[in-house]
């Protein structure tokens, strides 16, 4: 999301924000289009060029205690100025009372102005949260996401080809369901993207024969977790004996979400192949390459070794082309 507006704030309960609206009711539909938080000091003593207006604005006692030291008409100037710049909005945190002059300059330029009982360092770090987790890039996916030894693995492939049933034999188990069907996946970081599921069918499962199916009462809450980090795709196709699939995994393969490219493994479905247990051995090898254990670089390593020294080497080397 590019930004969100200034009134889904005041509606927030999973952050605990504590705001009420004090001033400026008709600037609720404002833009904050910026996770970061700014306290405007300078701007107060009449320095704006480093006002950023797309951010949320936060007077604490410093910038309260000033304005108690100006003379009215003084205020009034300041608190003019500071409005006029465009500011999506101010938060006065501590609970401090809000003086007439400032509500009426925030009347005058339509800019909302919010009172919180949160100290301003507490109240800074739980907005920062909740805006870096609004305005995040997002996007659904159709898959199923899983914790499987601690790992994020999204599975995906085309209806029918068996995602739900590997994720049940999975979360029987002692794996953990993230979501089934539809992933809602944020890039919460640059290089990071989380996955959690829909708020409609978090904890249910579509299971062909049985029909949905929850999970957290099923097997508890122990089965189940809100979002979970994607670290591994592993892509389910029909196996096709005129395709070469992968049988060393020297080279990775990539998928890219949200511009985060994850490891992708592309594993051929056919009667016979365990697939829950391929799935488990894919979390534990991805944990091996976090320790820095490659198996199959490694094992490519030795084998090169071992044709160099091989008699006929030349130079101790060998052509394997």
């Amino acid at each position: 999301m590019d930004a969100t507006r200034v009134g889904a704030l005041l509606d927030d309960r999973k952050f605990d924000l504590r705001l009420s609206l004090v001033a400026g009711r008709t600037g609720l539909s404002r833009k904050i289009s910026s996770s970061r938080i700014q306290k405007p000091g300078l701007v107060l003593a009449g320095y704006t060029e480093y006002l950023h207006k797309e951010r949320l604005q936060v007077f604490g006692n410093t910038e309260m205690s000033y304005f108690a030291t100006l003379p009215k008409e003084r205020a009034r100037d300041v608190l003019r100025a500071f409005f006029s710049q465009d500011v999506a909005c101010l938060v006065v945190t501590k609970g401090l009372p809000v003086p007439p002059e400032l509500t009426a300059a925030a009347e005058e330029w339509n800019v909302p102005v919010l009172l919180t009982s949160h100290l301003s360092s507490t109240f800074i770090e739980s907005v920062q949260n909740y805006l870096e987790d609004i305005l995040a890039a997002q996007t659904s996916m159709h898959g199923v996401l899983l914790d499987v030894f601690g790992v994020g693995i999204l599975l995906l492939g085309k209806s029918g080809i068996g995602k739900s049933e590997i994720a049940l034999d999975l979360i029987m188990r002692g794996h953990r369901l993230v979501a089934d069907d539809i992933v809602d996946v944020k890039r919460v970081a640059p290089e990071s993207v989380y996955g959690a599921g829909s708020e409609i069918i978090k904890h249910h499962m579509e299971i062909r024969g049985l029909g949905i199916i929850n999970i957290k009462d099923l097997f508890g809450v122990a089965a189940i977790r809100e979002r979970k980090k994607i670290e591994i795709v592993l892509e389910l196709v029909e196996w096709d004996p005129n395709v070469e699939y992968d049988r060393l995994g020297v080279e990775e393969k990539k998928f890219r979400i949200l511009d985060v490219e994850v490891p992708m493994l592309i594993v051929p479905v056919r009667p016979g192949r365990n697939m829950t247990t391929i799935v488990e051995v894919a979390a534990r090898n991805h944990l091996l390459k976090l320790q820095g254990h490659h198996s199959a670089r490694e094992f490519q390593e030795r084998l090169n070794r071992a044709i160099a020294l091989a008699p006929g080497g030349r130079g101790g080397e060998m052509d394997v082309e």
